[in-house]
């Protein structure tokens, strides 16, 4: 396996992870989600994923106009993101945080699903 996939490959593995992590101290109300460590892990795991993610479409020749699974990925990509800041963030109560993580724990699984698939429609 090329390193560069193995690195993007890892990276996904520690986000989803971190989450994961972040959103079980999210829902127990703990002080923990408040250390450095979550606060500025994330943000360096997931800018090497996205880099990652950037050096194998170009190395590869993928682009998002040409391949539908790769533009399925950025746009659930984008909810993901938006979904993970009202998870950890955003959401006003905690019904509101837990829901959105659950929805972006889902579509997390859905960019690995067509990634593996190289198609938009794992579900059908």
């Amino acid at each position: 396996m090329d390193l560069v996939k193995i690195i993007h490959v890892g990276c996904a593995l520690f986000s989803i992870t971190g989450f994961t992590v972040r959103g079980v101290l999210m829902m127990r109300e703990s002080a923990l989600l408040q250390m450095r460590l979550f606060k500025i892990a994330p943000h360096i795991i997931d800018t090497l994923l996205l880099g990652s993610a950037i050096w194998l479409a170009v190395q590869y020749g993928f682009g998002p106009i040409d391949n539908p699974w790769l533009l399925a990925k950025i746009i659930a990509l984008l909810l993901y993101i938006g979904l993970g800041t009202v998870a950890l963030k955003r959401g006003k109560t905690k019904r509101l945080r837990m829901m959105a993580w659950l929805a972006a724990m889902l579509v997390f699984f859905y960019i690995v699903a067509v990634a593996v698939t190289k198609s938009p429609m794992v579900f059908v």
